[in-house]
């Protein structure tokens, strides 16, 4: 990969830049929207147009935040984003997940092909969706019931299954489906595939009503005989006949583990942004409400709380920073670095959200005050993109020395 760059923990001027641009679109454009879609449940296509119409939504964005050698500049923009409004931010980096696959397994020429589809453009923003979790296969990857049978004569996969909690699933334009295509051989018998827009066989069955992250899509999917070429299967048939070869005799496929513990940090800093905006709400609160002739920050017990709160939310981005440093510069994950920095994050969401709500007491319980929905929205990131509990699982292994299959 090269030279790797010093971890600094001051910003560049492109990366402070970077942070003020997507502040300012998060102040002056999510947040005067965010009650509202979160009211609706629907996905917010005018904020995704103006997201468009900047730059902010596109693949351009992407790459110049994955280019960055630092690794710095995604965490920084997600949670800026994130800091506007958790369901908005979802909404808007959601097609990042199916982006993500396709950059990582795809082929030079899948990218080119399928990658502008997913967005669409500024006149028509697209969104694209990753359909990987299964009903009856969350955490346990090796479950996966989903199946892809290649039809030799016709160049076809035939994919039959279903998935669950889609972000975007049955509204996207593209659709990324992970497939059993050798059972035998459990998680390392699984390849992805590209669904184009309007194949047949596929559908978005209910859409899912959620406690949090309402301004984000989320639905089942089915897929009955969906017919992709074989054109769609990302990285090719060859690379995959490789790879399932070396299965069966017996190497041990860790790149799915490490696609996970890079993808980690950036999903920790769209927690980070949601507790930011709940400290600074409540910080801001406390400073103005008056109880007993005095407000409330002056007595020690709101005081320390909101001194915690701070601590804690630093704390975890400087875990985040590390990790995601430490992807782009290709240093191992020996303790599981990344799974600590998705941990800690996500962990300190629920903790500061719920201590924000406490400290506006009654009025933190009402809608009027936007700490409930940061409240709702914080809980999924002890669940989604591996549960607490998987995440102590790597980290522990990690650092046993314990091989994680």
């Amino acid at each position: 990969m090269g030279t790797a760059v010093e971890f600094w923990l001051d910003l560049n001027e492109e990366q402070s830049d970077l942070r003020e641009w997507v502040h300012g679109f998060a102040e002056q454009v999510i947040r005067p929207a965010a009650a509202e879609w979160d009211e609706r449940e629907e996905t917010p296509w005018p904020v995704l147009q103006e997201a468009a119409k900047i730059g902010l939504y596109g693949f351009e964005f992407l790459i110049n935040t994955w280019s960055d050698n630092t690794g710095l500049s995604l965490p920084i923009a997600n949670e800026e984003l994130f800091w506007g409004d958790g369901g908005i931010g979802m909404a808007i980096s959601g097609t990042s997940l199916a982006v993500a696959a396709i950059y990582g397994s795809g082929t030079p020429e899948q990218l080119v092909e399928w990658v502008p589809q997913c967005f669409g453009d500024a006149g028509d923003p697209k969104v694209a969706a990753f359909c990987s979790t299964e009903p009856e296969a969350g955490s346990d990857v090796g479950s996966m019931r989903t199946r892809a049978v290649y039809h030799e004569a016709t160049d076809e996969w035939v994919i039959s299954g279903q998935k669950a909690y889609a972000t975007n699933g049955g509204i996207a334009n593209v659709h990324v489906v992970t497939a059993s295509v050798d059972p035998s051989l459990g998680s390392r018998g699984q390849a992805a595939f590209v669904v184009p827009p309007g194949t047949k066989g596929l559908a978005g069955a209910r859409k899912l009503k959620k406690l949090g992250l309402r301004a984000s899509h989320t639905a089942d999917v089915f897929l009955d005989d969906v017919r992709v070429p074989g054109s769609c299967l990302l990285g090719g048939k060859e690379a995959l006949d490789e790879r399932l070869a070396r299965a069966k005799a017996g190497g041990r496929r860790n790149a799915a583990m490490r696609t996970f513990e890079l993808s980690r940090p950036a999903v920790g800093a769209q927690a980070i942004g949601i507790a930011r905006a709940a400290y600074e709400y409540a910080l801001e609160y406390a400073g103005h409400r008056v109880q007993f002739g005095r407000p409330i920050i002056e007595n020690q017990a709101v005081a320390f709380a909101l001194a915690d709160m701070r601590m804690e939310i630093d704390a975890a981005r400087l875990l985040v920073w590390r990790a995601a440093w430490m992807g782009r510069n290709d240093k191992p994950f020996t303790a599981g670095e990344g799974s600590m920095s998705k941990l800690k994050a996500g962990e300190v969401a629920v903790a500061v959200t719920e201590k924000a709500v406490q400290i506006l007491g009654g009025a933190g319980y009402l809608r009027e005050h936007p700490v409930e929905r940061m409240f709702r929205d914080a809980k999924i990131y002890t669940i989604f993109e591996g549960t607490s509990e998987i995440q102590r699982l790597v980290i522990s292994r990690a650092i046993s020395g314990m091989q994680i299959r």
